[in-house]
């Protein structure tokens, strides 16, 4: 009798596969109230390694962490008309603390343009003051209907940036500078990702912006992804606030803005982006363990081996655990380090040691070799470059291959809902048929020109619009 897989065949069930993969990897569980969700340790380990990332990118920008208060008083969000009009259906409303009810609901913040706003307002008096460059790591509450983890839950944890600038075009730029630079540079050398940056349409901006630029990610199954987005504010929010400052000739101004942010999505695109039958697969420059040292037997020489080699590698600078939990079964400890998707497993026992070899297990590429130990550590540095260039390629190829040049909207729908991309004309496509889509369970996702740079306007000559189905 066959011996039942540990996780449900992506080919057979993806979202099953996702399900099994989050509890299996231990990366997450739901939490008590419908919506919410537990990061577990390796789960909130990947993501703390994001935010080291991230956070080194955004502070090369110029811009600084702070932190803005959970709580919104309800009237804040009254103030720009779009903005609470997108939001509305999200919120979650606190009207009663300390056993009374509150003289003003607060609402929990579902991001915080307003908040922040209320600061920038006291904060920006001159031209001196600005650019005003903000960044708060945090959690935000939208009340999701049909919740998933790390997809789409009632709570998660994000980044969010707040800028304020003298000029439309130093806004402008900034956003621009967000979206490539610290997105976009992040995804591509840290992740892996392989992810079409684009502009998003007037129907699918964000509520209160001027402009939305996103990066779009196809997962294993061909739907997209939004992974990161980067807003062109206007002056919406500082007309609302009252956010002006004197100039350099005397003039009381009005500021520009951008937000932009990213969230703990990002670790479920991970999954279903880079993972397999056999789990998780981590890019060795994300991953918080690099490579597990495993001891076969509880044999005294091979785990002073393991020791050894552990402390050889961390000194070498690699991200190393050492397995010597020789007191459960060697493969049910393998199959748990390749669900968690450890980029290197290096498995020793006796007769290895017999040999002066480690037996090399790679995650990305499958297969195993033996390897002299007097190598190992010189070599393990490539083999991770080499597997972190070859999941980024693998994610390329599968979005190339899928994605598919039409010319007519029957055609856009027929590659969307074969599981794949499609890239349509805008001229052809339009608003019209962007609405029409949504009979299709499908949308654009973005706007990109036909050179695959991001187009400067909606409208202009040659936009190619990016169409699929979509998490």
């Amino acid at each position: 009798m066959a011996k039942a897989p540990v996780l449900t065949p992506q080919a057979d069930d993806f979202p099953r596969w996702y399900q099994d993969l989050i509890t299996k990897a231990e990366l997450a569980d739901n939490g008590p109230v419908r919506g919410t969700m537990v990061i577990r340790p390796y789960g909130y380990g990947l993501w703390e390694r994001m935010q080291s990332e991230m956070d080194a990118r955004i502070k090369e920008t110029g811009t600084q962490n702070a932190y803005f208060p959970l709580l919104i008083p309800q009237s804040y969000l009254t103030r720009e008309a779009d903005h609470v009009e997108g939001f509305a259906p999200e919120l979650a409303v606190v009207t009663h603390g300390g056993g009374k009810e509150l003289e003003e609901p607060a609402v929990v913040r579902p991001t915080s343009e307003m908040i922040i706003n209320a600061s920038f307002s006291k904060w920006v008096q001159s031209y001196r003051d600005l650019p005003l460059l903000i960044n708060q790591w945090a959690n935000v509450v939208r009340w999701e209907l049909r919740p998933r983890l790390f997809l789409r839950t009632s709570e998660f944890l994000w980044q969010e940036g707040h800028t304020a600038h003298a000029t439309y075009e130093e806004a402008r730029a900034f956003a621009a500078h967000i979206h490539r630079r610290v997105y976009e540079d992040f995804m591509v050398n840290v992740l892996a990702m392989d992810v079409v940056p684009g502009r998003k349409t007037v129907k699918e901006r964000f509520a209160g912006a001027v402009n939305t630029l996103t990066l779009e990610g196809m997962m294993g199954d061909g739907k997209a992804l939004q992974m990161a987005t980067s807003h062109e504010l206007g002056q919406n929010f500082a007309k609302a606030f009252n956010t002006r400052y004197l100039s350099k000739d005397g003039r009381q101004e009005l500021v520009w803005q951008t937000s932009w942010g990213s969230t703990t999505r990002m670790i479920g695109a991970l999954v279903m982006m880079h993972g397999d039958d056999n789990g998780l697969r981590v890019p060795p420059r994300l991953a918080q363990i690099q490579a597990v040292v495993l001891a076969i037997k509880g044999d005294e020489a091979v785990l002073a081996k393991v020791r050894e080699l552990g402390d050889r590698l961390k000194a070498a600078g690699v991200r190393v655990q050492v397995d010597d939990r020789t007191d459960t079964p060697f493969g049910r400890r393998a199959v748990d380090w390749e669900l968690k998707g450890v980029p290197v497993r290096i498995e020793v026992g006796p007769r290895d040691l017999e040999n002066g070899t480690a037996m090399l297990a790679r995650r990305i590429p499958g297969g195993k070799e033996p390897v002299s130990l007097d190598s190992l550590v010189s070599l393990l540095p490539t083999v991770l470059e080499e597997d972190q260039a070859l999941l980024l390629k693998q994610s390329r190829e599968r979005r190339e291959s899928r994605t598919a040049e039409v010319s007519t909207f029957e055609e856009a729908v027929e590659a969307a809902t074969a599981g794949g991309w499609a890239r349509i004309p805008w001229a052809v496509l339009g608003e019209e048929g962007e609405s029409k889509l949504a009979d299709h369970a499908a949308t654009v996702r973005c706007l990109v020109a036909e050179d695959g740079s991001v187009p400067d306007a909606d409208d202009a000559p040659g936009n190619v619009a990016v169409v699929a189905r979509a998490y």
